[in-house]
């Protein structure tokens, strides 16, 4: 009665495209998803935009140089995070697993602004440990 073509015999995941373009911020990930079929290891786009979220930016201070040295590396975090989440981000966005993470609070200093007093927010701190011969380019785009 119907006749079956090569086209109908494709399942979905065959019809899929497996794409390599995308926005700059895919392109720092090798690994795309598109669909049901992948190309290499899965990155599920909702947990790269959280850890955008909790790693805020890398500090660029002499303290935070002088330890990159010792393979440890300086961020400012979410204020809302634990170390647990902290290792996951770094582990998504450059690959490497830490062995430690420290958080730190840090309360916001008391300005004066002429006749008014005023406080600056609070603000997380995590100094990140990596394994021994393993580094990470965070001053890319500083």
């Amino acid at each position: 009665m119907f006749k079956k073509t090569e086209e109908d015999n494709k399942t979905k995941a065959d019809k899929l495209e497996v794409t390599t373009e995308g926005t700059a911020m895919q392109d720092l990930y090798a690994n795309k998803v598109v669909g049901k079929k992948t190309t290499g290891k899965v990155m599920h786009p909702s947990r790269v935009a959280s850890a955008n979220r909790i790693l805020v930016r890398p500090m660029v201070t002499e303290k935070g140089t002088a330890l990159n040295g010792l393979g440890k590396y300086l961020f400012t975090v979410d204020i809302k995070t634990n170390k647990v989440e902290v290792a996951k981000a770094v582990e998504t966005l450059y690959g490497v697993k830490p062995t430690s993470v420290n958080i730190i609070n840090m309360e916001g200093k008391f300005k004066n602004y002429g006749h008014r007093q005023g406080q600056r927010k609070d603000w997380k701190k995590a100094i990140v440990t990596l394994p021994k011969g393993k580094t990470i380019d965070v001053y890319e785009g500083v």
